[in-house]
């Protein structure tokens, strides 16, 4: 599972959107992005943790971490986008540290982290089994992996109604958001159909895993997870 030989288009269709990526991500997700990362978050990261934003992009996750916990986190955020990277130290009052990669090669050491933070991210993992590993590994014992992220319903009529939306809504938002280069967040639903359902996923998490906090809105079509380790 995870996107394969589909990574590399769905990177540069990241690196073409980045002017307006924040924007348009807010009304697709019918802005409860911001309500979704706080639900993920709260208690499970806390001051004085030291966290990984895998798979960053601007940082969403870790400023929505570090408002919750009055600043007191060390944050390190981890993208495959240089560009990406670039633009976030304007959204902090202290520039994090940075690094560039990739879920199944995180260059830090074993249980570095108190906490790694997935936002809309996990889903564009190249091998999803192997970035789960990844993410295990360098969590300290008794760490969290929090996901924010699309869901993809188990039930057949929800999962029917989130693909409809991401396949023919999705776009008209995004276009009327971002104009033509808002059309480029089709390539979403590519990496909705290549996504686990929600059982199937919270199934892999407890393959490395102890125990799985998993938490749904929209029908299924959000979820907001917790694993601990």
């Amino acid at each position: 599972m995870g996107l394969g030989s589909y990574w590399g288009e769905v990177i540069e269709v990241l690196r073409q959107i980045i002017p307006i990526y924040d924007k348009v991500n807010s009304y697709i997700s019918l802005g409860k992005d911001k309500e979704h990362r706080i639900r993920g978050i709260t208690n499970r990261v806390i001051p004085g943790n030291n966290i990984l934003d895998a798979g960053s992009g601007f940082g969403n996750m870790s400023k929505t971490a570090e408002k919750i916990c009055n600043g007191d986190i060390t944050i390190t955020l981890y993208d495959p986008l240089v560009p990406m990277l670039k633009n976030t130290s304007t959204y902090f009052a202290k520039t994090p540290d940075m690094s560039c990669g990739v879920f199944e090669h995180i260059p830090f050491k074993e249980e570095q982290f108190d906490a790694v933070l997935c936002g809309y991210s996990l889903r564009d993992a190249i091998n999803l089994r192997i970035a789960i590993s990844e993410i295990h590994r360098v969590l300290k014992k008794g760490g969290r992996f929090v996901i924010v992220d699309l869901g993809k319903p188990d039930g057949a009529v929800a999962r029917a109604g989130v693909s409809f939306y991401l396949r023919a809504i999705l776009p008209i938002i995004a276009f009327i958001v971002g104009g033509r280069l808002g059309l480029k967040f089709g390539t979403l639903y590519g990496t909705y159909k290549r996504w686990p359902q929600n059982k199937k996923l919270k199934g892999l998490l407890l393959e490395k895993f102890s125990h799985v906090e998993f938490d749904t809105d929209l029908m299924g079509g959000a979820i907001m997870v917790a694993a601990y380790k």
